[in-house]
């Protein structure tokens, strides 16, 4: 591994995010991550719209403790130190040293690139997807023309990329053929959560399904919101619950007004914290995750660690993450989905062959992840 103090490591995306109050996503996660690997031997690194400070290592060391999950006192501990890092320069950045960015922060700044081109350093990036130039519909306006300034910059400005998977590597390498740009050295890590601690599920009326994501289009929560109507239709006050734990997202007023018009049979969370979601997972009849697309997929992993079975849509990323022990559907298949939902509701052959399969699944974990991506860094020329 380089010397102690050869990495900058961006934490912009866990600083403005926990000033906003925001609960931990998946990215987040894999923010939290490297910070507590690296940071014993890491400088902060902050950037504000084209703006970029490297701190001391003394004030790199106040900012990680202050972003510990468990920390109530970020907001004000960060205004205290933010006339301090407003005034600080680059802290002694030397050609060379590798420049670490997890959480796509920037990327789509040209300042970034022109920052990391002056000073000669070593550019690492993880890319977590490409979503936005792949499935634009499912994206807020304009995100596409963002995302493909981020890929293209990862690119040109990267010294070496990390992705959370094989399929984002193949989507990057395609992407980069299209453009015409460089593709730098690679390496697909898979990320993880915290593990999660075996928990009693919560008390309810009646069994329920877990969902769990953004309520946006791309998650395709109406689908499962039809089939609840259909399925209060069917089955009468034997009707499951269908817990849905995500915030509310952008161009799903469909779902939101299903969702409000159904108190009876759909109970959501907006936020929950991972013992909450544990738990939930924990005692469902199944995970639930009928997506149009995703990056990566931790909540298979972690329904597939707490013993839950999964039903999911056919994605090359679950079946490369979680192999043939989900139970695969059609995202545009609702009669489907139904069906197998209805079969879940008992231990019919499907559901019981998910719950063998699983005693010898084995989940991904952080010191694998950083098992391959420490001596991968050590190698980089």
């Amino acid at each position: 591994m380089p010397d102690p103090d050869t990495i900058l490591l961006d934490i912009s995306r866990l600083v403005w995010r926990r000033w906003a109050g925001r609960l931990p996503t998946g990215i987040d996660r894999v923010c939290l991550a490297y910070l507590d690997h690296f940071a014993p031997r890491a400088r902060a690194v902050l950037q504000w719209r084209g703006h970029v400070r490297v701190l001391s290592a003394r004030r790199s060391a106040r900012l990680f403790a202050l972003l510990a999950r468990d920390n109530p006192g970020f907001r004000g501990g960060f205004l205290a130190m933010l006339p301090a890092i407003i005034g600080t320069g680059d802290h002694g950045t030397r050609p060379g040293q590798i420049y670490c960015n997890v959480g796509h922060t920037g990327l789509d700044h040209p300042a970034l690139s022109r920052w990391i081109a002056a000073r000669g350093l070593r550019a690492v990036f993880l890319i977590h997807d490409l979503i936005p130039i792949t499935h634009p519909q499912f994206c807020r306006a304009g995100e596409a023309d963002r995302h493909t300034r981020r890929i293209r910059h990862a690119l040109i400005a990267g010294h070496a990329i990390i992705a959370n998977s094989a399929v984002t590597l193949r989507e990057l390498d395609a992407f980069a053929k299209a453009q015409g740009l460089p593709s730098p050295p690679q390496l697909p890590a898979w990320i993880c959560g915290p593990p999660p601690a075996p928990i009693a599920p919560p008390r309810m009326d009646r069994d329920w399904f877990i969902t769990v994501g953004t309520i946006e289009g791309r998650k395709n929560h109406v689908l499962l919101l039809a089939a609840w109507q259909r399925l209060a239709q069917i089955m009468g006050p034997a009707t499951p619950l269908l817990v849905i734990v995500g915030q509310r997202g952008w161009e799903a007023e469909h779902a939101h007004a299903m969702i409000d018009g159904d108190r009876e049979h759909v109970i959501e969370y907006g936020r929950a914290d991972d013992a909450t979601l544990a738990a939930l997972i924990t005692g469902a009849r199944a995970l639930l995750m009928p997506s149009f697309a995703e990056g990566f997929g931790l909540p298979v992993i972690e329904a597939l660690q707490l013993g839950t079975p999964v039903i999911a849509s056919d994605l090359p990323v679950f079946r490369e993450i979680a192999g043939s022990i989900p139970t695969y559907c059609d995202p545009s298949d609702g009669p489907g989905w139904l069906a197998m939902i209805q079969a879940f509701c008992h231990d019919g052959p499907e559901r019981v062959r998910q719950l063998s399969a699983m005693a010898d699944y084995r989940a991904p974990a952080w010191p694998d992840h950083f098992a391959a991506v420490e001596p991968w860094l050590a190698q980089l020329p």
